[in-house]
Formats: C-alpha cells, structure tokens, sequence
C-alpha cells in the first residue's frame, strides 16, 4: 500500500470521529438537561390504613353448605381421580404414599392408624370439618402449614364441594351436611 492511500484512510477516520464528537458536543451546549434531584417519579399512595382495607373481603359465591347441597359424589369420584394415585378410599384399604381416606369426614386430623404423618398435621389436632377439608383441598400448605403433602390444589369450589360429598359417601355412618343458611336478601 502506498502512503498516500494510507494517509486518506487516517484522514477519514480522523474526520469521522470529528463529525461524531463535535455534534455531540454541539448538541449537549444545546439540549443540556439537568439531572433531577430525586430520580423518581413520585405517586401519591392512598392511606393504607384507611377502612376499606381493615374490613374482611367477603366470600364470594355461595357458601360451603350451599356448594355441599348440590354436590355429586358422582362427580366427586371423578375428580378424586387426582388423590388416587396417593390415597386409597376402600374400607380397610392399605395406606399408600398418603393415607387410606375411608371415614375421613369428622375424624380426628391425623390419626389414622399404620401411616407415618409429618409433625404437623400428627401435632395439629381437631377434625377433618368441612370447613377444614375445604381449606385443605383448595391450599394444603395454607391450611395446615409445615406438612409435607404436596398438591396443587383444586381451585374451583365447586370440584372441591364435589371431593368433599365423594369422601362423606366413603364412610360406614357419614356425617351430616351442614344447614344451609339463607342467602341475604332472599325471603
């Protein structure tokens, strides 16, 4: 390569890195903007104390009695598909990796005899309620914190109003539903 083609090579290199730092410097003297003192946008927050957040959110829907009404144990059945790979419901059915689950309803939370339970349903104590079982099918960990069962849950109240009337059918002497109340705002 001849110096000549060199020199206009470095020329235009030189000129562009020129052309790149003077309009920035041009345009900085120009559209110089001031960094804020706080960087952050403020938002204005309502009281959190304030009495729409201290009331209960009421349940929505209808209550428990209502859903156990109209529950198919049918249905119920079905839905246990999900526990049957852990739990048996025959009458003096083997435990499995969960205990066998005939007569549940109303007995006493971790007594079950021959399964090993985690500490915290063993040191619970209390019955498997409806309100208990309830709470139990929809978040076990929530219900019963610390124990080891792990399950997603079933989310809508109706499949697990439907476990529920499956579960009391498994049972020598079920237990009872719970009244349904009226609704408010019915006569």
């Amino acid at each position: 390569m001849d110096t000549m083609t060199v020199n206009k090579a470095l020329a235009g290199i030189l000129i562009a890195l020129l052309l790149v730092k003077g309009s920035a410097i041009l345009t900085e003297g120009r559209f110089h903007v001031e960094a804020p003192e706080t960087p952050a946008y403020a938002v204005a927050l309502p009281d959190v104390a304030s009495e729409d957040t201290e009331k209960e959110a009421e349940p929505e829907g209808p209550s428990l009695a209502m859903l156990l009404s109209q529950a198919s144990a049918d249905k119920g059945q079905r839905a246990f598909a999900k526990c049957a790979a852990c739990h048996s419901y025959d009458k003096d059915g083997a435990n499995k990796i969960g205990p066998n689950l005939f007569g549940i309803v109303g007995s006493a939370i971790g007594s079950k005899p021959g399964f090993g339970y985690s500490d915290a349903l063993a040191n619970h104590g209390g019955e498997w309620t409806y309100e208990q079982l309830d709470a139990w099918l929809l978040n076990t960990n929530e219900a019963i914190p610390g124990n080891k069962m792990a399950f997603a849950g079933l989310r809508k109240p109706t499949d697990r109003a439907n476990v529920i009337a499956f579960l009391r059918a498994q049972s020598d002497q079920p237990l009872p539903l719970p009244a349904v109340e009226e609704e408010a705002g019915s006569e």
